[in-house]
């Protein structure tokens, strides 16, 4: 698969590690251009390339990977997505830690805002209850593996990032939609920074 990632921070880099660990191709891109990402890409492997976010918006799979407040100029004018799948990893931060302030989306949920932000994009919640060094480790554990909570509208969407994300090793958990799992899952939900393992 080819897996593009709008921004190029710590948790779009685990994401992207574990995807070309697998044998997936992964397009970087940030705000500031493919040159600032050369070096990245050069350690990731083959499987990476720099590219800018109409590139990486163009691949089979995309994932969005910013800071609340760049959400905005991260979607802006790319192309409609044409059904292809979206992986929503970002949290409505409106102030980081350790001051936080949590965006007021009124009776959306941070997926749904993000959803609409993307004409054509099948979108999918995932990764944002952990903390990036979760990510990057290896998911599997000597007791289990890490459960990866997941929520979206489309059951296809939400079954191919199931299935690429147990590839990694991971435990995909499906709370249902993007408005009952979303909740669960967003800043303030019960599920928001909770880390937990899955028997085999």
């Amino acid at each position: 698969m080819k897996i593009g990632t709008l921004g190029a921070g710590t948790v779009a880099q685990a994401i992207a590690r574990h995807a070309v660990a697998h044998g997936h191709q992964v397009v970087l891109s940030n705000s500031r251009g493919p040159a600032s990402l050369t070096g990245l890409a050069d350690e990731l492997g083959p499987l990476a390339h720099a590219g800018t976010p109409q590139e990486a918006a163009a691949a089979e799979l995309v994932l969005l990977a910013v800071g609340w407040p760049q959400v905005l100029d991260a979607t802006a004018g790319l192309p409609h997505f044409g059904g292809r799948v979206v992986i929503d990893a970002t949290n409505q931060f409106a102030a980081p830690p350790p001051h936080p302030e949590i965006a007021d989306l009124g009776e959306l949920t941070g997926s749904e805002y993000v959803a609409s932000l993307l004409p054509g994009a099948r979108v999918v919640k995932a990764f944002n209850t952990l903390y990036a060094p979760y990510i990057a480790a290896d998911p599997r554990h000597g007791a289990g593996r890490q459960v990866l909570f997941l929520a979206g509208d489309d059951a296809d969407a939400k079954r191919t990032v199931a299935d690429l994300t147990a590839g990694f090793g991971f435990a995909p958990v499906d709370l249902g939609s993007l408005r009952e799992g979303g909740r669960l899952m967003q800043l303030g939900g019960p599920l928001s920074a909770l880390h937990a393992l899955k028997q085999d």
